[in-house]
């Protein structure tokens, strides 16, 4: 609730007030839900008040104004400082459609209702739930290794859309992270590349409080973060109190005047509250202050102690004067400017306008290519590079690399004028993740976050190492391409460490997440097809490392039939079937083979390849009855991966139920049943079971 109550309001005074206010307010709203972290918003509330009042270029009216500077709170757990800014800056909330609605983001009410059902403030901050949220973190270590990708598209975007005199995208990305974010692995890895790449629009802001869950950090922490970025090729800097705001403002001055390298404030802040000398580690991890605890504290502030969600006269305005005021000259100024470029320059300005709703440029899909009959055929990760070279020509902004595997992913883009994307040159569309996968994942993200199309691949045994960004992506709604070759156990001699058994059913488990084995090249151009046309969708793409035979689709269905997720190759003619084989990958041909052979044999059979059971799933109760007759009890499913979840599909599983071995591939295809030999002794089985 707002209040008439009355506080001193001299410039110095004003200001101290709203950083109360947010500090209030994250008191509040944890001890009202009896849950949440309150320590780390009142100790950096400072921080925050300074970069979004001073510096930050955002427009309270339209948060997702393209050049915008990006904030992003990596230690989500301190959400009431974020729901807090977005609040008393009186963020507007903007819908699906890009429509700006006019309610405010975050209300006092959704404020008073923190981690409660239908709140606008969940527990940690949620990307595409409460507008002004960049990305959602939660996951330490993810925001700050998002914020890399949301830099680099920056640079990308600069290179490819800025013009003399027309300087459109130069915005800035901001991190606040906390000592949990530095331990993470990921966050080492990003830095690591953001370093290399010299990316001088990122600054982290690391607060430096020395507490974790289980006490100081000293129990397990004790290096020297600034020694280390400097390693890293960080511009580093230091403030030696939270709550000096000329340092903190010098500090980002700093950054701001780092033309080379990245910037790292290191702020040293003192999680403390009312009582004197009082250090309490549990609120910065998880418990409320509790009653009497709060009312100290307020007093310490000079403030009504059993006031609730009290928002001063004065501190609305101020933060419309500052932050408010600059952001919404700017974003007008931009938008002006905007409608000057597209005049000037048309194609840019259809190409900016298109990116930003993450719609595709005209003729994007002309030169997909298709893909002659041929039983030798080629391997999934030869067809997709081909498919890929051919979209990545027409849509500007489909862009990736892979973590130091491109000559085995077959993800380099050749065409003419691709180049490589350097800290000499930020035009190139090839991307060197180094083996680091973890970061890879997180970096698309923040790119997709930014309205690039990003891809990034590599080994299917490897997206272990990327499942919290893959999983990050689902939540968000982002539809970035993950490539994963080397699929099954064709990788042969590798072994076990590098054949994937329970990677794919791994990947089917998260929801919203698309998987995606295509069988033939052709199933990997319709899957290219597809995957550039989803917009809230991320796609795992499975490709084999093996040669798959390009089926002959004058005998067969066409391949397009991969849009529905499953479909029928080939069929027996009539209403009764005996038996259906199901494939996916390279195990449709092992399929397609059997099936010729049980049509000689007088076998009535069908073969359905299946490279998406998401995308069947979600097709009417009627397509899926006429691709798997309910009635049609004998039916075989091949896979070379582990056969869980298959039950629902098939009452015959031939899948992985080891780790595999090490041995050339037709070995490997004879000892675990994958033979067409098998797949008919299965179907022979399943039908004698039927009747």
């Amino acid at each position: 609730m707002s209040t008439s109550a009355q506080f001193q309001t001299s410039p110095a005074s004003i200001d101290q007030l709203c950083i109360n206010t947010i500090r209030t307010l994250a008191m509040d709203a944890v001890q009202k839900a009896n849950s949440g972290h309150p320590g780390t918003p009142m100790a950096m509330a400072p921080v925050a008040y300074c970069l979004w009042q001073e510096f930050l270029r955002f427009d309270p009216e339209d948060p997702i104004w393209p050049n915008r500077d990006r904030f992003v709170l990596s230690m989500g757990h301190a959400s009431m400082l974020l729901y807090s800014m977005l609040h008393l800056s009186q963020v507007k909330a903007v819908n699906p459609e890009y429509e700006t609605l006019g309610k405010l983001s975050v209300t006092l009410h959704d404020i008073q209702n923190f981690r409660q059902l239908d709140s606008k403030c969940p527990g940690h901050p949620e990307y595409r739930w409460t507008s002004g949220i960049e990305t959602t973190t939660g996951p330490l270590g993810q925001g700050v290794a998002t914020s890399v990708g949301m830099a680099i598209s920056r640079k990308w975007m600069a290179q490819y859309f800025n013009r003399p005199g027309f300087e459109m995208i130069d915005f800035d990305v901001y991190a606040m992270a906390g000592d949990g974010c530095m331990m993470e692995g990921v966050s080492g890895e990003a830095a690591s590349l953001a370093g290399h790449l010299k990316l001088s629009n990122l600054c982290w802001i690391y607060d430096n409080n020395h507490i974790t869950i289980e006490g100081n950090t000293a129990l397990a922490f004790t290096e020297d973060i600034a020694t280390r970025f400097m390693g890293y090729g960080w511009n580093v800097t230091r403030v030696g109190d939270a709550n000096d705001q000329e340092m903190l403002a010098g500090a980002i001055r700093s950054f701001k005047n780092a033309t080379d390298r990245p910037t790292l404030i290191i702020v040293d802040s003192h999680i403390a509250y009312g009582a004197p000398n009082k250090q309490d580690t549990s609120a910065a991890h998880g418990e409320p202050l509790g009653e009497e605890e709060i009312r100290l504290t307020k007093r310490a502030y000079g403030w009504p102690e059993d006031a609730k969600f009290l928002v001063p006269d004065g501190v609305y305005a101020r933060f419309q004067e500052l932050i408010g005021r600059r952001g919404h000259g700017l974003r007008e100024a931009w938008m002006k400017k905007f409608a000057d470029y597209s005049r000037e320059y048309p194609a840019l300005g259809d190409h900016l306008y298109k990116m930003q709703k993450r719609q595709l440029p005209d003729g994007w899909d002309a030169e997909i290519p298709s893909f002659p009959a041929d039983p030798k055929g080629m391997a999934g990760r030869d067809a997709s590079g081909k498919v890929a070279n051919a979209l990545a020509k027409r849509v500007p902004w489909l862009i990736g690399g892979s973590a130091d595997l491109a000559p085995s992913t077959k993800t380099r883009l050749t065409f003419d004028g691709a180049g490589d994307f350097e800290a000499a040159s930020y035009s190139g569309r090839n991307f060197h993740f180094g083996i680091r996968e973890h970061a890879m994942g997180s970096i698309l993200n923040g790119m997709s976050l930014s309205k690039l199309r990003p891809f990034g691949s590599g080994f299917l045994i490897f997206s272990d190492y990327m499942r919290a960004p893959i999983r990050l992506s689902a939540i968000m709604e982002l539809p970035v391409i993950y490539i994963f070759t080397h699929d099954s156990i064709g990788v042969g001699e590798d072994g076990p460490t590098h054949q994937p058994v329970e990677q794919l059913i791994s990947l089917r488990a998260i929801p919203g997440l698309i998987t995606l084995r295509p069988g033939d090249a052709n199933e990997v151009a319709e899957a290219w097809r597809m995957i550039l046309q989803f917009r809230h969708e991320p796609v795992c793409l499975i490709l084999s490392r093996q040669n798959m035979p390009t089926l002959d689709r004058t005998r067969y269905a066409p391949a397009s039939g991969l849009a529905k997720g499953a479909y029928i190759l080939s069929t027996a003619s009539g209403d009764k079937l005996d038996v259906i084989l199901i494939g996916t990958g390279s195990e449709v041909s092992l399929c397609v083979d059997a099936y010729e052979k049980l049509t000689e044999a007088g076998i009535r059979a069908r073969v359905v390849s299946m490279p998406s059971w998401e995308l069947f799933e979600h097709q009417s109760q009627e397509y899926k009855d006429s691709v798997l007759p309910p009635a049609v009890k004998a039916r075989v499913s091949v896979e070379q991966a582990s056969t869980f979840g298959w039950d629902r599909y098939a009452s015959h599983r031939i899948g992985m139920h080891t780790f595999g071995a090490s041995a050339p591939l037709k070995e490997l295809q004879k000892k675990f049943g994958f033979t067409p030999d098998a797949v008919i002794a299965a179907a022979k089985e399943e039908i004698a079971k039927a009747r």
